[in-house]
């Protein structure tokens, strides 16, 4: 089946969109008219009429392609997460016509990730501008789990379950993906019931923006995973036990060899179908980092059969669209003999494999392209919704269209972005998305030319200077997990690196100190540019970050030497330097805590939901899960109050407690504070007191201009 099959455009979507992107009346000088696929592929036109810009396309989202690539090359606008965008009083004539045809017949995006990394506290006015900016990029195959537990309500109340037995099971809205996927149940539970109602409505405007513009949204299917309480309900079905190894309770999940399996699987997609409707794509990804019980071949080719008939008894068109994640993550189980026999089970045109890392460690060129199967070349980029600097530019220009045309690479459908979190690195993203109608490797040092003129209105040589070095240091990322942390975010320690926060530079910190140089001498020029100002910020963030860890280190030296005037001098300048990112960060409303607890409570409709939410959003940017929880700061962010009201009282606790040992001459005593910050963190994330702001604060310019007089030569003298 193809997934352009039934395109065609929504005159009337396509007219409501551009009244969205252009506002005032100077949407009326575009004309919209349809062309026929070419090849099987999505295709775009370009041209002028009379004065108006005529765009073309074969669905809704080749024409908002049209518009966006007029946006960009004549318009000189750049939308993106993190800016305002100004759209010229005067739209630019264009002559002769513009052609382009995607060589991608899919282009995924999103990850289970990224609905609560970033998306949790979504509501329809986000999830429209996110539809648009997807629809403007090309994006057609996007994943769409939104209300997901609302069906299973429905399909687990109509097996008999009772409320308070799914109490046990949904979690709380920030833990949505590790539930879909079988890691964990209940945490940060019980869900409300208006949240299900409300997100099921929310699903069903998603989708049907999405459909509007030819998108083939990617639904939920069964993957095994059941209610706690269903061994007890059901005791001779085959439940087995299985846990994440992340220091939550075990879960539970039913064999596929069980007859209820089958059962199980079609009565949900089936429910789902009557609520959402199908585009027959659905996810499942039954081992997402639970190794399996057996790497016996026949178990794995009949557990792989086993689901997939599951959508296919409900739905005879399903494709199974399948994480590749587990084959990286878990490659020592996940040898060529053990993927071939989960692979094979399946008709090759009824299974997607999604390389979902293949901008740093790809699948697809170790396992003979997936054995046949169509797969998708995938951006991960981003793990836990962490904002470092951090790509790999050079492989994202590039790597997809060499792999386009690499005879070993088979059966490449397309190209995807699949980041745990997002509204981070513009630059990047926009970067990826430039292969969506192209078949060629992109040159990054000239695109990023063109970038900053677009995204700056101007062109500019201090800023052209500071994407260079860029490039070639934040954006010339290594084979880490995401970029470095920085230590401010750890719970206290003269360690320089600890579990979860990773502070090792694979570039040189004096170099990226420099471009922070350029962008300050390009400050005045650009100040009128929103681009400018959040770019700013970030790289004046950056530096800072990292300028913590030497600070950091001479306090450790202090401590060793005995020596408490050097440690009290050097803990008060780490303080003061939270203090201070923490008025920067301010300045901008993308880097506020604020802005994620208020849009948490702003979902709930009691007093009781808004505190529930609220600890969600607390509890997943810092302790993820309990106190003892091994994935502590996994999700860490460097944002506005959560620096000055998070971070900086652990560090200011440890710092007291120090002082006090040096002074006495009595050992410090470890135990003791981690038990003491353990206890605070959780009193903390259990806090409902709207404390934080969701208002930006101060000037971009101004405080970054202060910083740099401030820190700028401490921080090139320091020793990283």
């Amino acid at each position: 089946m193809s997934l352009n099959a039934a395109a065609q455009v929504d005159e009337q979507a396509s007219r409501a969109f551009i009244n969205r992107v252009i506002p005032g009346d100077r949407a009326d000088a575009f004309i919209i008219e349809s062309i026929p696929q070419q090849n099987g592929k999505d295709v775009f036109e370009l041209a002028g009429r009379n004065g108006k810009i005529v765009l073309r396309g074969n669905n809704g989202l080749s024409v908002a392609s049209a518009l966006n690539y007029y946006l960009k090359n004549y318009c000189l606008v750049e939308i993106s997460w993190n800016t305002d965008v100004k759209i010229p009083a005067n739209l630019p004539q264009v002559t002769g016509t513009i052609h382009k045809t995607t060589p991608y017949q899919y282009r995924y995006y999103l990850n289970y990730c990224t609905f609560n990394y970033s998306m949790s506290w979504w509501d329809w006015e986000r999830w429209q501008k996110e539809i648009d900016w997807m629809a403007l990029n090309g994006i057609n195959m996007p994943l769409a789990i939104t209300g997901e537990e609302a069906v299973w309500q429905d399909v687990y109340k109509s097996m008999g379950f009772s409320n308070k037995q799914l109490d046990d099971f949904f979690s709380g809205p920030a833990y949505f993906s590790w539930f879909w996927m079988g890691n964990i149940d209940a945490w940060g539970g019980p869900l409300p019931q208006h949240w299900m109602d409300s997100h099921r409505d929310l699903q069903k405007k998603i989708l049907g923006r999405e459909r509007s513009f030819g998108m083939k949204p990617v639904l939920s299917s069964f993957t095994g995973h059941v209610p706690p309480s269903f061994k007890d309900k059901f005791p001779g079905a085959k439940v087995k036990k299985t846990n994440w190894d992340a220091g939550f309770p075990d879960v539970y999940i039913l064999d596929p060899d069980d007859p209820m399996f089958e059962t199980i699987g079609k009565k949900y997609i089936e429910a789902q179908t009557r609520e959402f409707g199908t585009d027959h794509l659905y996810s499942a990804d039954t081992f997402n980092e639970n190794v399996p019980p057996t790497n016996d071949s026949t178990y794995l080719d009949g557990m792989s059969k086993k689901v997939f008939n599951s959508m296919a008894a409900a739905d005879p068109q399903a494709i199974w669209v399948m994480q590749g994640w587990m084959f990286h993550y878990n490659n020592k189980f996940w040898q060529p003999q053990q993927i071939k026999a989960l692979l094979n089970a399946v008709p090759n045109e009824q299974m997607i494999v999604l390389d979902l890392y293949s901008d740093a460690h790809p699948v697809w060129n170790r396992t003979d392209a997936y054995y046949g199967k169509p797969w998708i070349w995938s951006m991960l980029q981003n793990f836990g919704g962490n904002i470092s600097l951090f790509g790999r530019m050079r492989h994202v220009a590039a790597d997809p269209a060499i792999a386009l045309h690499d005879p070993e690479s088979n059966n490449m459908r397309g190209i995807g972005i699949t980041p745990e979190g997002i509204e981070q690195n513009p630059a990047l993203f926009a970067l990826m998305l430039e292969n969506v109608w192209r078949d060629t490797p992109i040159d990054a040092d000239a695109w990023l030319k063109d970038y900053a003129h677009r995204r700056y209105g101007s062109i500019n040589r201090q800023a052209n200077e500071a994407w260079h070095i860029l490039l070639n240091t934040v954006y010339s990322g290594g084979l880490t997990e995401g970029g470095p942390e920085s230590i401010i975010i750890a719970r206290p320690t003269l360690k320089k690196t600890i579990d979860r926060v990773l502070t090792k530079l694979n570039y040189d910190p004096s170099r990226l100190i420099t471009a922070w140089g350029h962008l300050i001498q390009a400050a005045d020029s650009l100040n009128e540019s929103d681009g400018f100002k959040y770019d700013l910020v970030d790289v004046t963030r950056q530096v800072l970050a990292n300028y913590a860890t030497p600070l950091q280190q001479q306090m450790a030296a202090a401590v060793d030497n005995k020596d408490r005037v050097a440690f009290k001098k050097h803990s008060m300048d780490f303080l003061k330097l939270m203090d201070d990112m923490d008025v920067l960060l301010a300045t901008r409303k993308d880097f506020l805590l604020g802005k994620w607890i208020n849009e948490a409570r702003a979902n709930g409709i009691t007093a009781r939901e808004q505190n529930l939410y609220e600890l969600n959003a607390r509890n997943l940017v810092t302790l993820w899960g309990d106190k003892e929880s091994g994935l502590s700061e996994y999700s860490n962010r460097q944002w506005a109050g959560l620096i000055k009201g998070y971070y900086k009282q652990r560090w200011a606790m440890y710092f007291t407690q120090m002082d006090k040992a040096l002074a006495s001459g009595v050992p410090f005593d470890a135990k003791s504070f981690d038990k003491q910050v353990k206890n605070w963190e959780w009193q903390w994330v259990n806090t409902h007191n709207n404390a934080y702001t969701n208002v930006a604060t101060g000037n971009e310019t101004m405080v970054a201009k202060k910083m740099f007089a401030k820190y700028s030569a401490l921080a090139q003298k320091a020793n990283y």
